[in-house]
């Protein structure tokens, strides 16, 4: 292959398969994303590493010609494809595995912003909660997701899954999901493996710059909260109001505990962790509509006589707002109410992305660098109404957070090829950090009682003069982890239709995990009763607004305590991987590939109490997890006819616990409003896995596929849900003995040329994209006297679970429907796409019915065309989300009552964009 045609695909680390934007395919401009030389080579290099042994690369047409075909190029953990004539028609028939891709064309049609949001339109993909990727409706414990082929931390505390809603799509090539194992690739691969590809290296210069703005029916335009904080908090990064006080680093810095302290140490704290700027929620009237902005621009040139060098960086930064009016009650075991919530919540949520990419291509040798920047903050304000019906009392509860997610990421690979050797080696080093400083909370109660001040709303500054009412706090979350990675893999051709591959993996994960929570606990100075401050003195205080609770004036009269309800706030946590492979790829005959190997996996997964006090010892509550694993998989493909192809695949997989389910630290997550606590005794679930597949191909793009699917897991982890003493709720994990999964996939692909029609018609054609997923599951292997480890005591199973209860997260119908018009001569699309996922269960509590969510339809129309500018071609683009204000509901129903759990309106959203490149 050429340099120039080699360099093109130059920083696609895909580690076993990668795609190309092949039907439906069109001239684009401007770089985020489309045909432009950066993604259009990056779709040519994934299509090569997507095939089995023997293949060739067709582009658009079946009927190319002998020139038109590209040598394979591999960028894959022993990818290594012998050519033995065989035509890439379609890549998810010539791969020998069952994948499911979206190209940048692909991406481009959804419209998403976020690759989570496109990923949702794949067929078994649903997302749950705030980028959570369900694959076949295992949760995404079950799922692995990788950049470039390479493992990724997470941002996300008591989380090992990184959420893929924080990946912009102007900075991903392409998104592969591979659902059937293949041992490349690390054994956590239960439901299967997502793989997100970046932008390549382009063959010619060029700088394209992207603006965007929009907003929904419920947001914009419309009043919402907010506090001061900062002057750049519109950015995303803060100037540092928001960095630890100075009193309350030095008590964390001694390692001792606050109740060992002093009264002079715990106000000198308290007078720092409720600043008025971050304690003030403010009305804002008139919420400014939502925009981004992006620049891409990428070179490259020769240098020497046998190399050449390229270039690719991009950046971009997005800023939107959301309102919520969030409906959340408790009740008791037959659902009649404890307690009836209103929350208003605003968010502002800033994501900056960066990413460059050099790489250099010298000979049949190939060396890539990628360097990739994400940073997502939200900004968030809330005021909660609540009527507590056992005590009557109303409750106002304020609460102003912020959350920084970020991720570094740099990888780095080298391919060589050594004729019918290949040899690749992959490395490198990533980094998350996620702080939320001043998380404050205010409970203000109305106790409607024949009192001073029952008729008024008086803040709990005590901590305890009001039972059920819970105390006033601030919170500072503090999570690291790094992560180090690195492999080599080389594949040898043995004979012209044998490849054999081996390969070695290693990755070190490391994170410390922190929850600092500090309550208010006001008290009266005896020294000062005589000057008249007194109980009601104190009681009138909790009149004040929130962030004038705690000043000068309070310190001086009153005794300003703190309490640090968790005894252990911090964790250590690390998972070490060893693995190695061997695979072969034959093909006995011209019309069947045989893909079978296997990988031996040593896993080390412990979790430790983190030192931060004195008396702490370590060793004291230590989890330990230490498995080695045998994963055999294989895959036999046969081409039945020339249009017809039948798959039959199995495996054996495992599923580890993530770090949240594992660490016994309570944590918030404000996308659903609810509370989380690990469980430190779970243990591994180990996966059978197999598959039968039909694919009939009608030509031009054009197909149509069926395909059955069974699972059987052992100890699988299941969510549950507890009411806590106040009122709310808090969900943790246990493993279940057995489960199965079993189902159906459907999906099709149609498009007819209008050329018949003539006029405006003559160059357009209709596409029909659609796919369908039918699942079951089911829990077993337990009876009235099985329990399972869980802290405090072990539980009896059956008070959560009922045999043949489903999975957690499982939807038994998942849809898409995308339909559209297009132009096969200039980029012009209109394209609806429909989205339907019938209830999942979420979680199960005992003695209640489970808590459900219900994603419903939701139907979004894209439409995108050209046009010029000043002499310049400008895309244009725009979008019209949720158009049917498909509300958000998470609900308990026992037939008779029916309280909600998370519900709340969602508004229709629009946007419009341009992207110009020069």
């Amino acid at each position: 292959m050429s340099t120039g045609k080699r360099l093109a695909g130059v920083l696609l680390l895909s580690t076993a398969l990668s795609f190309p934007a092949t039907g439906f395919a069109q001239d684009v401009i401007g770089v985020p994303p489309g045909d432009d030389p950066s993604t259009e080579a990056a779709e040519i290099q994934q299509a090569e590493d997507a095939l089995g042994p023997g293949a060739e690369v067709l582009a658009d047409s079946d009927e190319q010609t002998e020139d038109d075909y590209s040598e394979p190029d591999i960028s894959v953990p022993g990818g290594d494809i012998i050519v033995t004539g065989r035509r890439i028609r379609d890549v998810t028939r010539s791969s020998t595995q069952v994948v499911n891709v979206l190209s940048a064309e692909q991406i481009a049609r959804t419209g998403e912003g976020d690759i989570a949001g496109a990923l949702n339109r794949v067929t078994g993909l649903s997302v749950v909660g705030d980028g959570r990727v369900y694959v076949r409706g295992l949760g995404d414990r079950y799922s692995l997701a990788m950049l470039n082929g390479l493992p990724l931390p997470s941002p996300e505390p008591l989380s090992r899954v990184v959420p893929l809603d924080i990946f912009p799509t102007n900075v991903i090539a392409s998104s592969l999901v591979q659902k059937t194992y293949s041992p490349n690739f690390p054994g956590e691969f239960g439901g299967g493996v997502i793989n997100l590809t970046t932008r390549a290296v382009p063959e010619e210069s060029f700088f394209t710059i992207s603006v965007s703005g929009g907003g929904d029916t419920r947001t914009t335009g419309r009043d919402g909260l907010s506090y001061f904080g900062s002057d750049i908090d519109w950015t995303g990064f803060d100037n540092g109001n928001r960095d630890r006080p100075s009193n309350l680093e030095a008590f964390i810095d001694s390692g001792e505990r606050i109740e060992n302290t002093d009264i002079a140490t715990q106000e000198g704290i308290a007078a720092q962790i409720w600043p008025t700027n971050l304690a003030t929620v403010q009305k804002i009237g008139n919420l400014p509509p939502n925009w981004s902005a992006s620049a891409t621009a990428g070179t490259s040139f020769d240098v020497g006589s046998d190399a050449v060098l390229g270039v690719i960086a991009t950046a971009g930064l997005k800023n939107s707002w959301r309102n919520r009016l969030v409906v959340s009650q408790t009740g008791n075991t037959d659902l009649e109410l404890r307690d009836d919530s209103e929350n208003f919540i605003t968010d502002q949520r800033m994501l900056f992305n960066a990413l460059v990419g050099i790489g250099m291509d010298f000979g049949e040798h190939t060396i890539r660098w990628t360097n990739l920047y994400i940073r997502d903050t939200r900004k968030q304000a809330s005021l909660a109404n609540t009527f507590q019906y056992e005590d009557e009392y109303d409750v106002v509860t304020q609460n102003t957070a912020w959350y920084e997610r970020q991720l570094i990421d740099s990888q780095i690979v080298g391919e060589f090829e050594f004729g019918p050797l290949s040899v690749d080696v992959r490395g490198g080093y990533a980094r998350t950090d996620r702080e939320a400083p001043y998380n404050l909370t205010f409970n203000y109660v109305r106790t409607n009682l024949d009192t001073p001040t029952g008729d008024y709303y008086v803040a709990n500054v005590t901590g305890n003069q009001i039972q059920n009412v819970d105390p006033i706090t601030s919170v500072f979350e503090d999570l690291q982890e790094e992560l180090w990675f690195g492999g080599i893999d080389a594949s040898y051709e043995i004979l012209p239709n044998l490849v054999s591959t081996v390969g070695y993996a290693y990755s070190d994960t490391d994170r410390y995990s922190e929850r600092r929570e500090f309550q208010l606990q006001m008290s009266v100075d005896p020294n000062m009763v005589d000057y008249g401050l007194t109980n009601e003195v104190l009681t009138a205080v909790g009149l004040r607004r929130p962030g004038d609770i705690v000043n000068g004036a309070t310190l001086a009269g009153f005794n300003v305590g703190l309490v640090e309800p968790s005894e252990n706030p911090a964790f250590n946590a690390a998972l070490e991987v060893h693995a190695g492979y061997g695979q072969l790829r034959w093909l006995p005959l011209d019309t069947m590939t045989v893909d079978v190997g296997v990988r031996y996996e040593s896993g080390k997964q412990n979790v430790a109490l983190a030192p931060v006090f004195n008396d702490i010892d370590p060793t004291a509550a230590v989890t330990n997890i230490e498995e080695d694993y045998f994963l055999p998989a294989a895959t036999l493909t046969w081409e039945a006819s020339d249009d017809l192809q039948l798959r039959l695949s199995a495996s054996k997989t495992i599923g580890r616990p993530q770090f949240r389910e594992l660490i016994e630290q309570t944590y918030y997550d404000p996308e659903n409003n609810r509370q989380y606590r690990g469980n430190p005794f779970l243990t591994d679930s180990e996966l059978f896995n197999a598959e039968a597949r039909g694919e009939y191909y009608l030509g031009g793009g054009d197909r149509l596929s069926v395909a059955g699917f069974y699972k059987e897991i052992d100890n699988p982890i299941e969510a549950v849900t507890n009411i806590t003493s106040g009122g709310g709720r808090i969900t943790s994990f246990i493993n279940v003995p057995k489960a199965k999964l079993y189902g159906a996939e459907l999906e099709a692909q149609y498009s007819y040329e209008l050329f018949d029609v003539g006029g405006w018609f003559e160059t357009k054609q209709l596409m029909l994209i659609a796919n369908y997923t039918y699942s079951k599951s089911e829990l077993s292997g337990f009876d009235d006297a099985t329990t399972a480890p869980f802290p405090g005591s072990p539980v009896t199973i059956d008070s959560y679970f009922d045999t043949g209860d489903a999975m957690t997260g499982q939807s038994e119908h998942v849809a898409n429907l995308q339909f559209g018009l297009e132009d096969m001569d200039v980029l012009q699309q209109f394209t609806i796409l429909l989205n339907y996922a019938s209830e999942r269960v979420i979680g199960y509590g005992p003695q209640q019915p489970p808590i459900v969510e219900d994603p419903g339809l939701t139907v979004d129309f894209v439409a995108r065309t050209e046009a010029s500018f000043l002499g310049q071609n400008v895309e244009l683009n725009f979008q019209a989300r949720n158009i049917f204000a498909r509300d958000h509901l998470e609900y308990q129903d026992n037939g008779t009552n029916r309280i909600e759990v998370n519900s709340y309106k969602r508004g229709a959203s629009f946007s419009l964009g341009a992207s110009m490149e020069f």
